[in-house]
């Protein structure tokens, strides 16, 4: 099938940045589950990852005075989640993860002015039975000074996603009628829509027990060549299917529309 290698890409890794440099520590410095309020010095990210997946949170560089050798950046990973990497390749850093996935951290090691340039990545991994569009409270990291003294703090927004629906029929290159049914899996209980080359809704269904989804458009599509996506909805996240290229009333034994109802 032709399907996009784009739309496959992003459902591999979820990714958030920190936005603006860390800031001074101070009283409630930590944020979690939400962005700062103006003019609340500190740090925050967010990043969306779908059940039973990883997804990568990572950290921007310090603004400030270097804190040297030995400083640490420490992330702590959120309710009902776990840290399962610190995959930075960068000289100058030791990573490690605490056996129980509670925390992760980088250590600096060798580098003159640490943590004031690059980004700094946490893996962290939602468990597969986490509920699509919940929030994970609890996320916190913690720039600390050789000494252990806390010089930075702030959080990260983890929100559980949704798994990217299938979309497994109609198949890519076979001529189509023009009202072709579109089937494949979802999350169970996701709405699915269905959406031609420009976003018009072709047909809706919602994903059974079981994943499966099926429907047919209401009226028919334009003759020619079209693409088509599957797009996952449930408690306010959503996520898309690869597209396929189709070819809709391309057959003799399909020249002809059907009447509309």
């Amino acid at each position: 099938m032709n399907r996009s290698s784009k739309a496959a890409a992003a459902v591999l890794t979820a990714a958030g940045i920190l936005a603006g440099g860390w800031a001074a520590a101070g009283p409630s410095s930590a944020v979690d589950g939400a962005a700062p309020p103006p003019r609340e010095r500190v740090p925050w990210g967010s990043v969306t990852i779908p059940p039973g997946r990883d997804g990568i949170v990572e950290a921007s560089g310090l603004s400030g005075p270097a804190l040297g050798f030995g400083s640490s950046l420490t992330l702590t990973a959120p309710s009902g989640a776990k840290a399962t990497g610190v995959p930075l390749a960068t000289a100058g850093y030791r990573g490690e993860v605490a056996a129980d996935g509670r925390t992760a951290a980088y250590t600096a090691t060798s580098v003159e002015s640490p943590w004031q340039t690059g980004t700094f990545p946490f893996v962290l991994a939602v468990p597969a039975d986490a509920v699509p569009g919940a929030r994970l409270d609890g996320c916190v990291l913690r720039l600390a000074d050789a000494g252990g003294v806390e010089r930075a703090s702030g959080g990260c927004q983890v929100t559980v996603g949704l798994p990217s629906p299938v979309l497994s029929r109609p198949e890519s290159g076979v001529p189509l009628g023009y009202r072709p049914t579109a089937s494949g899996t979802a999350y169970p209980g996701a709405q699915v829509t269905v959406s031609d080359q420009d976003g018009n809704e072709v047909c809706v269904d919602t994903a059974g027990a079981d994943g499966g989804w099926s429907c047919a458009p209401g009226r028919d599509l334009p003759a020619g060549a079209n693409r088509l996506q599957a797009t996952a909805t449930m408690n306010g996240v959503s996520a898309s299917s690869e597209q396929i290229q189709v070819s809709v009333g391309s057959s003799s034994a399909e020249a002809s529309p059907v009447p509309a109802r």
